[in-house]
């Protein structure tokens, strides 16, 4: 097992969640009065196709996006970065929060709403970006990604995330095990710009545990400054369980549109196949290894896919 079981279920089960908050909000902007705000909802004539003819688009929109990143990291473009995943990271926020209002049934126009939900999402965006708290990061990160999925269920279809996926996975391969592009990206963003995008829980070894509990019982009453110097001093290790945005974000794209297609039990069978397939490579992985995530869950999915199709 990569991680210690206590972490391991920590992020299989931060990852269930927003997979079912996911479901939800998709849900919500599924009724034709529940608009997506800031203008991201996508034109009726494109609702109405079965999404294949946009996949290049995302396809072509997605490479251009990860060659500006690259570009952007090469030029130590730290500030600009920072500023550019507020915006998406306070868009997204503000579109979960958005159906959340509309759900409370608060007696207000839909234009305010998205005002309001946008006043919410500012300030914990904020703080996920400038700031660095672990509850804050991951609590955003249930609300992140369900905002984003919202925007690309109403132009897939079936076929269309089929093909996505396929595509997405044997990047995830190259960008893991070939080119070590997503170590060094996730290197960048925890060192240079000081966030992540995905779940992120530090923890301490056995070993680590020991040294921090000694460190505590001899120097506690010399207060915190004194307490943090022998921190640093020790040089004390600690392991780091991540899980990337895309590895969250595509599964729960796959089931809202399982749910837009088929209904709520087929997209509730994705999600749990997808979840099932997290844990078995969690449970499978090895301590000190990279793993891509997606061809292990998109397996989990597509079979998932067979047994929405055998059954319904």
């Amino acid at each position: 097992m990569k991680h210690n079981f206590k972490i391991t279920a920590i992020l299989v089960v931060m990852f269930l969640i927003t997979q079912l908050i996911g479901l939800v909000v998709i849900s919500g902007y599924q009724h034709e009065d529940n608009k997506l705000p800031f203008g991201m909802e996508p034109p009726e004539e494109v609702q109405q196709l079965d999404g294949v003819g946009f996949l290049v688009q995302i396809m072509i929109a997605f490479v251009f996006a990860i060659f500006l990143l690259f570009i952007l990291t090469k030029l130590n473009a730290e500030k600009f970065l920072r500023l550019w995943f507020f915006v998406v990271t306070t868009l997204a926020i503000a579109l979960t929060f958005n159906i959340v209002l509309v759900f409370s049934g608060l007696n207000v126009s839909p234009g305010y709403l998205s005002i309001i939900a946008l006043v919410f999402a500012l300030p914990l965006a904020t703080f996920k970006i400038f700031k660095r708290d672990m509850l804050i990061h991951n609590l955003t990160e249930l609300m992140i990604y369900p905002g984003i999925a919202a925007v690309f269920v109403p132009i897939l279809g079936i076929l269309g995330i089929i093909i996505l996926l396929l595509v997405i996975s044997l990047y995830d391969i190259w960008a893991v095990w070939k080119s070590k592009f997503m170590q060094n990206m996730a290197k960048y963003q925890i060192n240079k710009l000081k966030f992540f995008t995905g779940f992120f829980v530090p923890y301490a070894g056995k070993k680590q545990r020991l040294k921090i509990k000694k460190i505590k019982e001899k120097y506690a009453k010399k207060g915190d400054k004194e307490l943090e110097k022998q921190f640093k001093k020790a040089k004390i290790k600690v392991n780091l369980a991540i899980l990337g945005g895309g590895d969250v974000i595509f599964p729960i794209i796959t089931a809202g549109i399982f749910l837009k297609v088929m209904g709520l039990i087929p997209a509730l069978i994705i999600t749990l196949s997808a979840t099932l397939g997290l844990l078995g490579l969690f449970t499978l992985a090895r301590k000190g290894k990279f793993y891509p995530a997606m061809p292990f869950l998109t397996i989990a999915m597509y079979l998932g896919m067979v047994v929405n199709w055998l059954i319904f």
